[in-house]
């Protein structure tokens, strides 16, 4: 049985090897400029925003890690409350099928309950038909009536620019 735990330091550097796994399972494998030691301030350095979560392999003492949760604190003004928001949820290709992705998710789901938050959500690519249907057999519904929009890149600067005037 995989175990799940918080990340420690000694993660870092699998966790990034496994976000560069995810970016080619997305069909973006050239998208990752996470380097482990970024990676390290942001989880353990003196302001951690994002936390993460592993399963480690039964096998080989329990070191190597088969899959990981990375997520943050969101905050919905509705509910007045905290919530999680995952942002990459990823097994091995070797691991996936073994019940380890709803480990995670329900390790997550119990984080939110014992600490009154709200809700957990996340995004999910429109064509990865398997994680969707996944997904609705925990009971997640799609956000519909919600498009995700974002601000990036040279758009950004420039609008970013435009507060200085």
């Amino acid at each position: 049985m995989n175990r799940i735990r918080e990340a420690v330091p000694e993660d870092v550097t699998e966790i990034v090897e496994l976000i560069v796994e995810l970016a080619v399972y997305e069909r973006e494998p050239d998208a990752v400029k996470l380097t482990p030691e970024r990676l390290y301030e942001q989880l353990f350095g003196a302001y951690p925003a994002i936390y993460a979560d592993v399963a480690t392999a039964p096998e080989g003492g329990g070191r190597r890690i088969d899959g990981f949760a990375l997520w943050f604190l969101n905050y919905s003004t509705w509910e007045g409350e905290h919530g999680i928001y995952l942002e990459d949820l990823y097994v091995r290709q070797e691991a996936r099928g073994t019940g380890l992705g709803k480990q995670l998710l329900l390790h997550l789901a119990h984080i939110a309950n014992t600490r009154g938050y709200k809700r957990v959500e996340w995004s999910v690519l429109k064509w990865n038909t398997p994680s969707i249907e996944f997904y609705r057999s925990l009971g997640a519904v799609a956000m519909d009536d919600w498009d995700t929009m974002r601000l990036a890149g040279d758009a950004l600067m420039r609008f970013g620019s435009a507060a200085r005037e």
